[in-house]
């Protein structure tokens, strides 16, 4: 493909993005499936300059306003040619000259703006703090109040890209056995420092491709989503409930926990997410997860259930920032009225799942999100509604049963990680004990 060519597709790419609601992952991969002529170097280029402008969208909007370009995603493809790649004007003007397969001539305004981005890079003194974080101004307040004095650190780590963490299945085989078969199919991998079941590569690979990951051994899982799982303290012959399972992850890492005795009913509204579950499990030789289709928090198997539980497992829907290094378009979707729902159904939630725990069981309440209201303050509303009915586990107790030593991401009674400070996704977690 011609540099020209690359460019529309990464063009075409980010307006398919935009108008899908699956992740920007799946649809890049669906868009290549269809199109096979793009060979690998082709592949890498227009992916890399898609992802460039869902990181850093922000600031490359920042360079356009005032400069005659437009605010859209040819636009922006225009500008990070220019402040990111560092292309001449020459090159542009080469690239979009109107040819087959390639985009448009600049019209006045476009060539305007690349001429007065010559020789520019992306950063700049002038750019706001949340500018050069690129952080929505939908969550500018939220962001402030929950990190803080670190939040420029913070918020810089997730422009980075994510790693790529496995999982071991314990129940059929241990660290030391993936490491040999990832390392006949030439993986490298080392040890994760939080979880004592993960694994993280040294690079990208084609893991669900090989034998490993076919197999059974591992599991794609950030080290986060792993201790978050661990902390649920699920033993053999428990009863256990993932009440937002989706896909199964964290039901996959419960039953390997319980070493595949005792129960776990994974529930969730959506059938298809639970039905993606089922070949995961088979490959993990799981046999004690049942799924469980709810029709919303008043579903009557709730009731009926009630008081049944060993430990209940919220993996909260949420902002999904703590996620923006996977899934940077996530940033840009989301709207204060979706913003306030998911709070909404955060609280139901809680109320429901609480229902499920027995006396002297555990609720854990986890989202991949680092913002205040969507953890601590949703904690202390439902402890307050619960009216002394519950308590709070602290994090580093927690985790000295469920782990073993002292926690490194306690903050007070509860668990935090991110990306600066533990190379994981942003992850909150509460461990609840229900007293009466």
């Amino acid at each position: 493909m011609t540099p020209g060519a690359r460019c529309q597709s990464a063009i075409e790419l980010l307006d398919a993005i935009d108008g899908a609601t699956a992740p920007a992952d799946r649809v890049i991969r669906g868009w290549f499936r269809r199109r096979r002529y793009a060979g690998s170097g082709d592949r890498a280029a227009i992916r890399a300059w898609v992802y460039a402008v869902l990181r850093r969208q922000r600031q490359l909007d920042w360079w356009i306003e005032g400069r005659g370009g437009p605010a859209d995603n040819r636009g922006r493809v225009l500008a990070a040619l220019m402040v990111v790649e560092g292309w001449s004007v020459e090159d542009v003007g080469s690239a979009f000259d109107g040819g087959q397969y390639r985009p448009a001539s600049l019209a006045d305004g476009e060539g305007a703006m690349v001429a007065a981005l010559q020789g520019r890079t992306l950063d700049n003194p002038d750019q706001p703090d949340l500018v050069a974080a690129n952080a929505p101004e939908v969550l500018a307040d939220d962001l402030r109040d929950s990190l803080g004095d670190g939040i420029s650190g913070e918020l810089s780590a997730f422009l980075g890209e994510a790693t790529v963490d496995l999982r071991v299945n314990t129940l059929k085989g241990d660290r030391q056995t993936v490491l040999a078969a990832l390392a006949r199919e030439g993986i490298a991998a080392e040890a994760t420092t939080l979880s004592p079941l993960g694994l993280r590569l040294a690079g990208r690979a084609p893991i669900t491709g090989g034998n490993a990951y076919k197999s059974g051994l591992v599991e794609l899982q950030d080290e986060g989503s792993q201790v978050v799982a661990l902390l649920v303290g699920a033993e053999a012959g428990s009863s256990v409930v993932d009440f937002c399972a989706g896909a199964g992850g964290k039901s996959l890492a419960l039953a390997a926990a319980m070493e595949n005795r005792g129960r776990i009913v994974a529930c969730d509204v959506d059938r298809a997410r639970l039905d993606r579950a089922a070949p995961r499990l088979d490959r993990a030789g799981v046999a004690i997860v049942e799924p469980r289709l709810l029709d919303g928090v008043d579903d009557p198997w709730i009731s009926s259930h009630a008081g049944g539980f060993d430990r209940v497992l919220i993996d909260a829907p949420c902002s999904q920032m703590g996620a923006w290094r996977r899934n940077p378009e996530s940033r840009w979707r989301l709207t204060a009225g979706e913003f306030a729902r998911l709070r909404a159904l955060q609280v139901d939630l809680l109320d429901a799942a609480a229902r499920l725990v027995s006396v002297g069981g555990r609720l854990v309440y986890a989202t991949c999100s680092l913002l205040r209201r969507e953890n601590e303050d949703q904690v202390a509303a439902f402890l307050d509604r619960a009216e002394g009915g519950w308590r709070t586990v602290p994090a580093g107790d927690a985790w000295r049963e469920a782990i073993g030593g002292a926690c490194p991401a306690a903050g007070g009674e509860f668990l935090h990680l991110t990306p600066r400070q533990h190379g994981t996704d942003g992850f909150f977690a509460a461990v609840l004990e229900r007293v009466r």
